[in-house]
C-alpha cells in the first residue's frame, strides 16, 4: 500500500519526467515524414500511370488521340450504354462502335432483336446473354427492353494530328465553341464529311462529346472524319494561325457576309459558336474575320448544325470555282 502511494506521489511531483499516457516518452519518434507527394509523383497511383504528354503548339495535349477501337491513348471515361430495342438497333445501323451487345435471357424476341444480333455479329461485336436483373443494374433502372449496347468512350485525336493528313486541296477544319448538344455535334461532323473538311475540333470542357447520340446523328461520318479535343480552344486556334491557317468565326454581326469570303480557298479554320451565346470573347478576338450568313429579317439565327452546313457548302463551291 505504501509503495502505491509513493508511486502516485512521484508522478505528481516530478514535473520534468514523462507522464503516463502523455506520449512524451518517445517524442522523437512522432516526427512527420514531410508533405504528402502529389498524385502524379506516387508510384502506382493512376495519375502517375496516365502520365500525359507535354503541351504542343495547338493548345495542350490532354492525352493522345486516335479513333475508336484503335488503341486508346487518352485517359478514358466510363463506357456508355445504349438501352432499348429501337435505340440499339438504330445505333447498330448507323455504325456506332460497340464492345458488347447484352441480351436478356428468356425474353421474347422480335425483328428488332434478331436484326440487332445480326448487325452486331457482322460488326464483330460480342453478343452476351445477361439476366434481366443485371441489365436493370447496368442501366440504373432504365427501360431497356432486354437489349443494351455497350459503347466505348471515343478516343479523340490531338489538334496537331489534323495537320498531318495528306488530303487534296487546302486544309479545312471546323472548330466548335460552346456546342453542348451532341446531336448538333453529330450533324456538324456529317456536314464536315460531306463538304470536304479535314476534321473537327471540340474543347475538352463545356462542350458536347462524341457520345452514341453524336455518332448516330453523324450517319456514319464519325468513322471517317477525325474529331480532335483541345484542352484550350483559343490556344489551339493560335497554334493553327502560326502554321499558316486563317481563322474565321460565324456570327450574326460579321465583318463580311458569306458570299464575300475571300479567304475561302486558303487553309481555313471555321469556328462555330453556340446558338444562344455565339462566340466567346477570347475566341472571337483570335479570329481573323467574323463572317455572317445573310438571312431574311424574320429569322434571327440558324441552328449551329445548319449554319455550319451552309458555310461549308459555300466554301466548297468557292474552291471548286477557283
Amino acid at each position: 500500500m505504501a509503495g502505491n502511494q509513493q508511486r502516485r506521489a512521484a508522478r505528481t511531483t516530478n514535473k520534468k519526467g514523462a507522464v503516463v499516457g502523455s506520449g512524451g516518452q518517445r517524442r522523437k519518434q512522432l516526427k512527420g515524414k514531410g508533405p504528402t507527394p502529389r498524385a502524379e509523383d506516387r508510384v502506382g497511383h493512376p495519375a502517375s500511370r496516365r502520365g500525359g504528354r507535354s503541351e504542343g503548339a495547338s493548345g495542350g495535349r490532354a492525352g493522345q488521340g486516335g479513333r475508336p477501337g484503335q488503341g486508346g491513348r487518352r485517359a478514358k471515361a466510363s463506357t456508355e450504354l445504349v438501352a432499348g430495342r429501337n435505340s440499339v438497333l438504330e445505333a447498330l445501323r448507323t455504325g456506332v462502335p460497340g464492345t458488347v451487345l447484352h441480351i436478356g435471357n428468356r425474353m421474347e424476341s422480335d425483328d428488332r432483336v434478331r436484326e440487332s444480333i445480326t448487325l452486331a455479329t457482322e460488326a464483330g461485336i460480342p453478343v452476351m446473354e445477361s439476366p434481366r436483373g443485371e441489365l436493370d443494374r447496368m442501366t440504373d433502372g432504365a427501360v431497356h427492353q432486354g437489349l443494351v449496347l455497350a459503347v466505348p468512350p471515343y478516343d479523340y485525336a490531338h489538334p496537331d494530328d489534323l495537320l498531318s493528313q495528306q488530303l487534296p486541296g487546302a486544309p479545312l477544319i471546323v472548330a466548335l465553341d460552346g456546342i453542348t448538344d451532341p446531336r448538333n455535334l453529330g450533324a456538324i461532323v456529317r456536314s464536315a464529311g460531306a463538304f470536304g473538311a479535314h476534321g473537327v475540333i471540340v474543347p475538352a470542357r463545356r462542350s458536347a462529346g462524341m457520345t452514341a447520340a453524336a455518332w448516330k446523328t453523324s450517319a456514319g461520318a464519325a468513322a471517317r472524319i477525325p474529331v480532335a479535343q483541345a484542352t484550350n480552344l483559343t490556344r489551339a486556334l493560335e497554334g493553327y494561325r502560326k502554321v499558316g491557317f486563317f481563322v474565321v468565326g460565324l456570327d450574326a454581326d460579321g465583318d463580311v457576309t458569306l458570299p464575300g469570303l475571300d479567304l475561302a480557298d486558303q487553309p481555313l479554320v471555321v469556328v462555330v459558336g453556340s446558338e444562344g451565346k455565339g462566340l466567346s470573347r477570347l475566341v472571337r478576338e483570335t479570329c481573323d474575320q467574323i463572317v455572317s450568313i445573310p438571312m431574311a429579317a424574320v429569322t434571327e439565327s440558324l441552328n449551329a448544325g445548319i449554319a455550319t452546313a451552309v458555310t461549308l457548302y459555300e466554301i466548297a463551291q468557292t474552291r471548286a470555282r477557283r
